[in-house]
């Protein structure tokens, strides 16, 4: 979570620090989990920011979603989209972002937020899902066009919330 995240305590910082203090070289451990991206991985996140990405500022949300024929397109493994859901949460005054994806037989949903705003419950209420209270998925046997009109219907019960 790059220390970002509330529950990064200061004994997570100290024990890195003694990690440093004995010769822990960290360059080598980020650059295996986060440099090994494959080029056409890379096109696709490119490709899905461009045009798969809709920002609802009404809802301070922002959702992605993916067809099975973009990942067929981009030879998109399974685990290669790990992750995209939170290139959302860095647009300023978004505080809830989810991606739909569709596989196999089912959409899979991923939901983040940033504050207070309960993903885990959303995805409980309205995608059979869910997880933490920041993060959380969900599914869905509709299409992938469906499921996300259900997503954007869902929204107007917690305008409130998201402001």
């Amino acid at each position: 979570g790059s220390f970002r995240f509330p529950s990064t305590t200061a004994s997570v910082h100290k024990m890195i620090a003694h990690f440093k203090e004995i010769g822990l070289q960290h360059t080598p451990i980020h650059e295996h989990i986060y440099d090994n991206f494959s080029e056409n991985r890379l096109r696709f996140i490119g490709f899905v920011l461009s045009n798969r990405m809709e920002v609802l500022y009404e809802y301070n949300t922002a959702i992605m979603y993916v067809y099975k024929q973009d990942l067929q397109k981009y030879k998109i493994k399974t685990g290669d989209t790990e992750g995209l859901v939170n290139y959302l949460l860095t647009i300023e005054g978004i505080r809830f972002a989810a991606i739909v994806i569709d596989r196999d037989e089912e959409r899979k949903w991923s939901f983040r937020s940033k504050g207070n705003f309960d993903v885990n419950t959303f995805a409980r209420l309205h995608f059979e899902g869910g997880g933490h209270f920041n993060a959380s998925g969900g599914k869905s046997d509709e299409t992938v066009d469906s499921t996300v009109l259900k997503f954007k219907n869902a929204l107007k019960q917690y305008e409130q919330q998201l402001q």
